[in-house]
């Protein structure tokens, strides 16, 4: 008798993404078909100088070495993801340089060079998406983008501006991060609790940006982002994210593989319903009303849908980020990590420049 796993019952409400660019893990899952494919700037190291990839690798920088690094590693992300060309059901998702972050006009750069990069390999604008993070100088890239037909999702996320602000940019996406990039190296601080969806402490944000994007919809009549969650540290995590009615979840190799050998006889799932798609359970509708990232001394304010955030720069998105410690922390070690992975890419491209 063929058991039904946790992954099983969670494709039934929700669409599943890969953080992986890693083919043979998208064969993996065979008979599912991933809907996104997902990387950043520590993904595409990594496929970049795998031993499989290292013809491809040569072969790229032999060709673009007049071109300097940053074209050939544009160049080979892209080609990385089209060996998964149609693998998926949805977009290939690359992300812009974490070290343009503040500035508007190398993130449109970035992101035009990547279109380009996509366009030689046959794959459509209707076929990826570029990741941009949620500063005010990147989200106003991310406007002139959609007016060019480039598509974005608003990353390294913490906050409800953000969200809003990712909203005003007219992202197609966004991805929250449930868990700061500490929790991942520091297991001691990460909050590993029964019940994610109740007990998690980026819960009431979610649910707070998923009110907010139903308050702008009704106001604009406009579609909102969809939330794509990442950064799961246990299936658990993941599974919360349908409780919640988000429409994603960006889930990684190891936790996929958790989802899949857990079966729901022997470990019943925790519940992993929402009432509708953006539209949490109703036992986690009063988490809109607390914010226990936000301290002892929060004043019960949620960001409003009605500030310009990508007003003069990004001006009023940047007070709010300063005035919230942890998305100022979240937001900066998310970009300080993906630079540093972004310096090996280089330094490997380098190498081997000199070497052909």
């Amino acid at each position: 008798m063929v058991k039904t796993t946790w992954f099983d019952v969670l494709q039934q409400h929700i669409k599943i993404d890969i953080d992986c660019l890693d083919p043979a893990e998208t064969k993996s899952l065979l008979p599912f078909v991933p809907f996104d494919q997902t990387s950043n700037q520590r993904l595409v190291y990594v496929q970049m100088v795998a031993p499989e990839n290292r013809d491809l690798f040569l072969q790229t920088v032999q060709e673009r070495k007049n071109e300097g690094w940053q074209s050939i590693l544009d160049c080979m992300s892209v080609r990385l993801c089209a060996l998964n060309k149609d693998k998926l059901q949805g977009r290939f998702l690359l992300q812009t340089s974490p070290f343009d972050a503040y500035d508007e006009a190398k993130t449109l750069a970035h992101a035009r060079s990547y279109a380009r990069e996509f366009a030689k390999v046959g794959i459509s604008k209707d076929q990826f998406c570029i990741k941009i993070p949620s500063t005010g100088p990147a989200l106003n890239a991310g406007r002139e983008l959609r007016e060019e037909g480039i598509r974005t999702l608003g990353t390294s996320l913490f906050s409800v501006a953000q969200a809003v602000a990712a909203s005003q940019a007219g992202c197609l996406s966004i991805s929250p991060y449930y868990n700061f990039s500490w929790y991942h190296t520091d297991r001691t601080q990460w909050p590993d609790v029964k019940d994610p969806a109740l007990e998690h402490p980026m819960s009431p944000r979610i649910v707070q940006i998923l009110a907010a994007y139903k308050t702008l919809a009704a106001a604009t009549g406009q579609t909102q982002p969809m939330l794509k969650m990442a950064s799961f540290l246990s299936p658990e995590e993941a599974m919360a994210m349908a409780e919640f009615g988000c429409e994603h979840a960006t889930i990684p190799e190891n936790i996929l593989a958790d989802l899949r050998r857990l079966d729901v006889e022997t470990n019943p799932p925790p519940p992993c319903q929402g009432q509708a798609t953006g539209v949490p359970a109703a036992r986690l509708a009063h988490l809109a009303e607390t914010d226990p990232l936000a301290g002892d001394g929060w004043d019960g304010k949620v960001a409003s849908v009605e500030v310009d955030y990508l007003a003069n720069g990004g001006e009023k998105l940047q007070e709010a980020i300063e005035k919230d410690p942890m998305t100022k922390r979240g937001l900066q070690e998310a970009l300080e990590m993906f630079q540093e992975c972004e310096r090996q890419s280089r330094a490997a491209i380098e190498e081997v420049m000199k070497q052909v």
